[in-house]
């Protein structure tokens, strides 16, 4: 989909002279139609312009305090630090934290000076994160991190643990097991849950010859993540939870994967919230709890193309682009508008009295729009900062494309209060479970138990496949 200079300077908050001057300087590549320039989509939203907004480089450097505390903790892929936010609120502190997008790592300088802070965890051993923070092994209560997981991406060549090079994965794996700590806590994406541990690209699985292995299973990455903690003598569990369940304004769902170094599986993270109320607990909390008090805040944001904002004129509070007339419909959507799929995120205006969609890390991409109930314009920094439970006066360094990714990237500050008392909970030697079968999403056999009993039968049918093949 190509996007005129105009409309690139709306989405990226630049003025339509920078735009050309980025075009002109190679950094945001364009063709030249007749006298206009046009972008495709896909550049756009993938500029960050982190070259021309990040200017201050943040050193490595060691921890900066002797306070002793309680409870210690290592961050790893940190982030705008939401997760760790949590942490200190059930009692949890952080010591280190590893981080190498360039505006993450200057949110954390701003906030938390005193913390350690190193880079790519690749760069570093087990005694030199040690030594950085201050600790010694045994000293280490937690390790939390959400790792990325590129090397199983769709939108990649899918090479899984293959990947070496690009997979830091496994690479924090490691520094668990070499550090040990009582606890680590890792928080993934839910296509963790069915990522294969090898991946065939689907032009190779046409040819006649083609069999599906058992290591392209589904789910096979996890489980070898699995096997090796269980191997070193961690139990697990783990589940897909929603945010909202935990006070958050917010439907967000991730795999939360509790490893607990005596070999004990820990009981699920415990629900404040349900949508129904059900169990005597709160009911969910939504997009106006959240921000209905921020009238007065100077909002940073970035900007609807006009061609979208004709049509966002006439939707009201919790409408899409459903809800416009037929025909009207087939001009707001184009092409798309014969695809597949629920295309839920398009045209999209959030709900008042509701918990707000999961927050993506730019409320102006065609396919997930995010805009504002009322407004004519996405949801800006300071409503994404309270949808995610940042404290207002927690500062997010960088443009304002790098804002968006980081709190659109974190944990919500209450899901990762529950992971801290989940935490607390163990160290202190109780266990509190949940209600039984409360429903931690909207999907099924998410559990470690009910996973790996799914798994483990698509095992034995691809190997009794493969059996009568060979």
């Amino acid at each position: 989909m190509n996007i005129s200079v105009k409309e690139a300077a709306h989405f990226l908050g630049f003025s339509e002279q920078y735009i050309r001057k980025l075009i002109r300087e190679g950094k945001l590549p364009a063709d030249r139609i007749g006298n206009t320039w046009v972008l495709l989509w896909d550049t756009v939203l993938n500029y960050d312009g982190k070259e021309e907004l990040v200017t201050t480089k943040i050193e490595d450097h060691p921890r900066r305090t002797n306070k002793s505390t309680s409870i210690n903790c290592l961050s790893f892929f940190s982030g705008a630090m939401g997760l760790d936010i949590g942490l200190e609120r059930a009692g949890i502190t952080t010591h280190l934290a590893c981080e190498v997008d360039k505006s993450s790592r200057k949110t954390i300088e701003a906030n938390r000076p005193d913390m350690a802070l190193i880079g790519d965890i690749r760069d570093y051993t087990s005694e030199q994160i040690l030594l950085a923070a201050g600790l010694t092994s045994d000293q280490v209560d937690v390790m939390v991190g959400g790792p990325p997981c590129q090397a199983f991406s769709s939108a990649g060549k899918r090479q899984g643990f293959n990947d070496e090079r690009g997979n830091v994965f496994l690479t924090f794996i490691d520094r668990i097991l070499e550090i040990r700590p009582k606890l680590a806590i890792l928080e993934n994406v839910r296509g963790l849950l069915s990522a294969a541990f090898t991946h065939t690209p689907h032009e190779m699985r046409k040819h006649d010859e083609y069999s599906m292995s058992v290591d392209e299973i589904r789910g096979g990455a996890l489980a070898h993540i699995v096997e090796r903690l269980r191997n070193a003598g961690y139990g697990v569990s783990f589940n897909l939870y929603n945010s909202a369940n935990f006070g958050s304004p917010q439907k967000r769902e991730r795999v939360i994967i509790v490893c607990s170094r005596d070999g004990q599986e820990l009981p699920f993270l415990n629900p404040t919230h349900s949508e129904t109320e059900a169990y005597g607990l709160a009911k969910w909390r939504t997009l106006r709890d959240a921000i209905s008090n921020l009238d007065g805040a100077n909002h940073e944001f970035v900007k609807f193309p006009e061609k979208r904002l004709k049509f966002y004129r006439l939707l009201k509070n919790g409408q899409n682009w459903r809800d416009l007339p037929l025909d009207l419909q087939k001009k707001a959507l184009g092409n798309s508008f014969y695809a597949g799929g629920g295309k839920t995120g398009f045209l999209r205006r959030v709900a008042w009295d509701k918990p707000s969609p999961t927050l993506v890390t730019h409320p102006a991409m065609p396919a997930t729009d995010l805009c504002h109930p009322e407004d004519l314009r996405p949801l800006s920094i300071q409503e994404y900062k309270r949808i995610q439970e940042f404290p207002d006066t927690w500062e997010i360094c960088g443009g304002l494309i790098d804002k968006y990714k980081q709190i659109g990237n974190a944990v919500p500050v209450s899901m990762g209060h529950a992971v801290g008392k989940l935490i607390t909970n163990a160290l202190n030697g109780i266990m509190d479970h949940p209600p039984q079968h409360f429903k931690f999403s909207r999907y099924r056999n998410t559990c470690h138990s009910e996973w790996r009993y799914e798994y483990l039968m698509q095992q034995t049918k691809v190997k009794t496949e493969l059996l009568a093949v060979s």
